[in-house]
C-alpha cells in the first residue's frame, strides 16, 4: 500500500492546497479579498500590484483556468493558470512561485489526515474517479469499500477523545499493515474509512475485509475497555454494481448500514443483478460451505437507504510540522496553528492564554501573506503539556 508521504500526484496535493485558496477567498468581502491578492502576488512572484490590478489579474486567472479547461476536456491546476497568466503579461520575474521545501510539506499535508497519516476525503474523490477509468479502460474490476468505526462515540464518552483518536490510529495501523502494495486507504470521516482495491472481486475484497476486522479486533482488545468496538464494512464491485462512482458509492454505503443494522454477520457480497449463469460442477465441500447460494430470480426490491450522518462540510489541511502560527489580542500573544480549513482554523495556546469569545487574529501560513480575521471560539480541549486546542470559526 502507498505511503502518505510518497505524494502520487504532485498536481493532485497541489490543487488541494490552491483550491483552498480559492474557496477562502470566495469567503472575504471585495476589500479584504483585494488586500489579500495584493500580499498573494508580492509573496509567490515577487511583483507589486496594486489591490485593483491584483484583483483584476485573479479575476483573469480564474477565467482563463475555466478556458483551458474546457478546450482540453480536464481540469487545470491553479498554479498553472497563475504563471500563464503572468507570463503572458510580462509580470512573472521569478520562475518558481513558492519555496520548494516549504511546498512539499503543503503538498503531503493537504493530501493526508493529520490524525492518521492516512489519505483524505479529497484525495479519495480522486483517486477513486482515476482507478474507476482504469477499470473501465481495461475491462477490470475494481472493489470499493466503505468501513465505520463501530462504537467509537462509546469510547469517546466513556475514556475520552485521547482514547478514541487511539483507536482510529490503530484502525489505520490495521489497514496500512493488512492491505496489498496496490491498495489504497483514506480516512473520509470522523470515524469513516475507505479502501479503492484494484483487480479484485467481491469474495476477495470480502474476504479481505473479514481479515482486516478480524486484526483490528485482535489490536483493540488489548485496550481491555470492555466494548465491542470494530468495523464495520460496506461492498461495492465495478462493473457488477455500476459503473459510475454514485452507484458505487450507494451500494456500499447501502451494505454497511444493512450490516450495522443486522445481527452483524456480514452477508456474501453479490450485484444488484445477478446475470444467469451456467451450470457447473458442485464447488468442494469447504468452498461450498463458505458460500452463500444465489438469490432466486424474482421482482426488484428497492430500500431505502437509512439515513448518514452529515460529513464534515469542509476538509482540514493540517499545518503541524511548519511554522504557522497566529499573533492575537493586537500582538500580545501568540499561537500555533494546527490546521486550516474554509470555514475556520484551530489553535494551539499556552495554558494561562485567556481571550474572548470573539477576537482578532492575524494568520501567517507557508506560502501565503499575513491575513486579518475574527474568529469565534468553538471548542476547546486540553492537549499534551497542558496546552489548549482552541477551535475558532470565521467571522471574516
Amino acid at each position: 500500500m502507498p505511503q502518505p508521504g510518497e505524494v502520487p500526484s504532485k498536481a493532485s496535493t497541489e490543487d488541494s492546497f490552491f483550491d483552498l485558496l480559492v474557496e477562502t477567498l470566495e469567503g472575504l468581502d471585495e476589500a479584504a479579498r483585494a488586500q489579500f491578492l495584493k500580499q498573494f502576488f508580492r509573496t509567490i512572484a515577487q511583483i507589486d500590484l496594486t489591490e485593483a490590478q491584483s484583483t483584476e489579474y485573479w479575476t483573469r486567472i480564474l477565467h482563463w483556468r475555466r478556458e483551458l479547461a474546457s478546450s482540453i476536456g480536464r481540469n487545470i491546476s491553479l498554479r498553472t493558470a497563475i504563471v500563464d497568466v503572468l507570463s503572458s503579461s510580462s509580470s512573472l520575474r521569478v520562475p518558481v512561485l513558492v519555496e520548494y521545501d516549504d511546498f512539499k510539506k503543503l503538498q503531503i499535508n493537504a493530501a493526508t489526515d493529520a490524525l492518521t497519516g492516512l489519505y483524505n476525503r479529497r484525495l479519495f474523490d480522486e483517486y477513486l474517479d482515476k482507478e474507476l477509468n482504469r477499470a473501465k479502460r481495461y475491462g477490470q474490476q475494481l472493489a470499493v469499500v466503505i468501513l465505520d468505526l463501530h462504537k467509537l462515540k462509546e469510547v469517546n464518552d466513556r475514556f475520552g477523545h485521547l482514547q478514541g483518536d487511539h483507536v482510529l490510529q490503530i484502525a489505520a495501523t490495521t489497514l496500512r499493515t493488512t492491505l496489498r502494495a496496490s491498495d489504497f486507504a483514506f480516512r473520509i470521516g470522523g470515524d469513516e474509512f475507505a479502501l479503492l482495491l484494484p483487480e479484485t472481486d467481491a469474495e476477495q475484497a470480502l474476504t479481505l475485509c473479514r481479515r482486516v476486522r478480524a486484526e483490528y479486533e485482535s489490536q483493540v482488545r488489548a485496550l481491555q475497555m470492555d466494548i465491542g468496538v470494530t468495523l464495520d464494512f460496506g461492498i461495492a464491485v465495478h462493473p457488477n454494481d455500476g459503473d459510475q462512482k454514485p452507484a458505487l458509492l450507494g451500494a456500499a454505503d447501502e451494505r454497511l448500514y444493512e450490516l450495522k443494522h443486522s445481527a452483524r454477520t456480514p452477508p456474501r457480497v453479490v450485484p444488484r443483478e445477478t446475470p444467469p449463469t451456467p451450470p457447473r460442477e458442485a464447488a468442494p465441500a469447504a468452498q461450498a460451505a463458505r458460500v452463500a447460494p444465489t438469490p432466486p430470480p424474482g421482482p426488484s426490491v428497492v430500500r431505502e437507504a437509512p439515513q448518514r450522518p452529515e460529513r464534515r462540510k469542509w476538509e482540514r489541511v493540517s499545518l503541524g510540522g511548519t511554522k504557522a502560527h497566529a499573533v492575537l489580542a493586537n500582538g500580545q500573544k501568540t499561537a500555533r496553528v494546527i490546521d486550516l480549513s474554509y470555514g475556520g482554523v484551530a489553535l494551539l495556546l499556552e495554558p494561562d492564554s485567556e481571550l474572548p469569545e470573539q477576537f482578532n487574529a492575524v494568520l501567517h501560513v507557508p506560502i501565503l501573506p499575513p491575513v486579518r480575521v475574527v474568529l469565534r471560539k468553538v471548542s476547546s480541549q486540553r492537549a499534551e503539556g497542558g496546552r489548549i486546542r482552541l477551535g475558532c470559526s470565521f467571522i471574516s
